[in-house]
């Protein structure tokens, strides 16, 4: 009973102790936290201007991927429906169920992903050239064909529920962001980069386009000569590998019809 009430005393005690502890450092606690607050406020501040500028820049990059890329890959892939073997599996995709659709939507993804493994890897070797063009070309590549593939199976995936809502409530989002992007410093200084760029691209080619078709002109019988020449030698050593085949085959026949009258002479 006593080391009860012993023991009762010491927790209460401890209890106060901790309670005056408290009232102690709360408004010590208090303070930092304003503080606190006060440096994060600061801090961000400082680095919201250079953040937001970098953030826009690569929105405005993702906006010019999908409008000058998207479309443009989508229609270059539209033309190989001029050879038939493409052309029957365009068909049988667009023909497709919805989840087969969403199935084959996914898989360029999936088959180009271990490719985009591989370039980080190169990048961590220090390969920085090899792993930015293997990664750039496996994005232009599965853009192309998610693009192609999103234009055969959208009706396709309209009919699920899911997608259809979540297309309903993207794509607004994506022309509201986009607008905003238009909008921004970041992408008006990129379409100013692009049409100064185009606009030197044509006045380059203009100088240089007479020079080059002169050049042209003047290299053109060369070359036409040249290939002409290697047309004949290839056609000679094509004649000249004939004979010589004939010949082998003629000496091969020779050498087993004497072979055949010696193992007849011998009465075997």
């Amino acid at each position: 009973m006593v080391a009860r009430d012993r023991h009762e005393r010491m927790s209460q005690q401890l209890k106060d102790e901790i309670r005056a502890l408290w009232r102690e450092a709360k408004p010590r606690l208090r303070r930092a936290a304003v503080h606190l607050l006060a440096l994060l406020r600061e801090v961000w501040a400082w680095l919201k201007p250079p953040l937001l500028f970098v953030l826009q820049v690569a929105a405005a990059l993702v906006v010019i991927f999908e409008e000058w890329g998207w479309q443009p890959l989508s229609d270059a892939l539209a033309r190989l429906a001029r050879f038939r073997p493409w052309a029957a599996l365009e068909r049988w995709i667009a023909g497709l169920p919805p989840y087969g659709a969403l199935t084959v939507f996914a898989l360029p993804t999936a088959i180009l992903l271990p490719i985009k493994f591989a370039a980080v890897y190169l990048l961590a070797n220090g390969m920085v050239v090899t792993a930015g063009a293997l990664f750039v070309g496996a994005k232009i590549a599965s853009t192309a064909l998610i693009a192609r593939i999103f234009v055969l199976t959208k009706p396709a995936l309209m009919r699920i529920g899911w997608f259809a809502r979540a297309y309903g409530w993207f794509m607004p989002w994506k022309e509201a962001l986009f607008a905003a992007l238009r909008a921004s410093w970041a992408w008006r200084y990129g379409r100013m980069v692009k049409n100064t760029v185009r606009h030197e691209a044509k006045q380059a080619w203009a100088r240089w386009k007479p020079a080059l078709a002169k050049a042209w002109a003047e290299a053109r019988p060369r070359l036409v000569a040249a290939a002409e020449k290697a047309r004949t030698q290839a056609r000679l050593l094509a004649v000249a590998g004939r004979a010589a085949a004939r010949r082998a085959l003629a000496r091969a026949r020779a050498g087993v019809r004497g072979l055949y009258r010696r193992v007849s002479g011998l009465g075997l």
